[in-house]
């Protein structure tokens, strides 16, 4: 799924949001586990916020448990969303790396 790139860089413009995605690096957490992680420097209906901000830009995962849902970072969409955002604002790096292709 492509997401808009203003979306995309809005979600990651957030220091909390940053965080949050470190803690969902490679794991499975609830926004209970995300409030733990954070120390208590943000409560849960802010996480829940930031959730589905991260949500909306496709840059989390979510599986429903009951009446649970777990969070992990969706880390094929943040290098797609990454790559979009050089091809998008450095067009020399970009003609750069289809040089380069083109030699191969």
């Amino acid at each position: 799924m492509n997401v808009d790139p203003v979306i995309f860089a809005k979600a990651l413009a957030d220091e909390t949001r940053q965080e949050i995605m470190k803690h969902l690096c490679c794991v499975w957490l609830s926004v209970n586990d995300v409030v733990d992680k954070l120390e208590g420097k943000v409560n849960q209906p802010t996480v829940s916020h930031h959730l589905k901000k991260l949500e909306e830009a496709n840059l989390v995962t979510v599986r429903q448990k009951g009446r649970q849902r777990f969070y992990s970072l969706n880390q094929e969409q943040l290098t797609v969303c990454c790559g979009q955002l050089v091809f998008a604002f450095a067009p020399d790096y970009r003609k750069d790396i289809i040089l380069v292709e083109s030699i191969k």
